[in-house]
């Protein structure tokens, strides 16, 4: 189970970036940049467990090479799936559907951008956790890549969106500076908070002997 959690959050992610990033782009997107770096920082944060394939078709060819059991396929296809079509109906809901005409999306309400905020502090959290205080990723020299590379990832993705924080200090100090809306404070403050606690239990959740 823990296996196929790791691809859901993977896919997610990956996918969820794509859309974002290339459905009704915002100005100073770089999509290839983005996608690759959520890529990367997926696999750190998730090869460990579930080998961070993200792709039926890698774990197409993993199966094939002899690294995983034949019986486990299936349950991976179901993960990575479940997780791009939640991912393209995240993107929906902040973007729309695309427009071919390149027409500015609407502008974005309250609940979007605490929605944006709440998944890449996730991601963000989620990331931490795994390349800088799991056992086994102990020792690792990546982890400063990775956690700094899930910010820039969010900031390409979402920051358009909501400002791009992920961080209550972020956001307190954007705040003072009038770079996000005093009115959304508390509700950017609860979403990170959330969001750092649901990593800790999915985190817990895929590293039960991790004490």
């Amino acid at each position: 189970m823990k296996k196929f959690i790791v691809e859901f959050i993977g896919t997610f992610f990956l996918v969820f970036t794509v859309g974002v990033c290339v459905v009704n782009p915002d100005a100073g997107v770089i999509a290839p940049l983005a996608i690759g770096s959520v890529l990367m920082v997926m696999v750190y944060a998730g090869g460990h467990i579930s080998g961070g394939h993200y792709n039926p078709a890698v774990t197409i060819a993993v199966a094939i090479r002899g690294r995983m059991a034949a019986s486990e396929v299936p349950a991976y296809f179901l993960a990575q799936l479940t997780g791009a079509l939640m991912a393209a109906g995240a993107s929906y809901y902040l973007k729309g559907p695309n427009d071919l005409a390149g027409a500015p999306p609407p502008a974005y309400v309250l609940a979007q951008m605490v929605f944006a905020e709440f998944l890449f502090t996730f991601a963000l959290a989620y990331v931490v956790l795994n390349v800088a205080t799991a056992k086994a990723t102990a020792g690792n020299s990546f982890y400063g890549l990775a956690i700094g590379f899930t910010v820039m990832v969010g900031a390409f993705a979402v920051g358009p969106i909501s400002g791009g924080a992920f961080n209550p200090a972020v956001a307190t100090g954007c705040c003072y500076l009038g770079l996000i809306p005093a009115t959304h404070y508390f509700a950017y403050i609860a979403a990170e908070l959330s969001a750092g606690a649901l990593a800790a239990f999915v985190f817990k959740v895929l590293n039960p002997e991790d004490k």
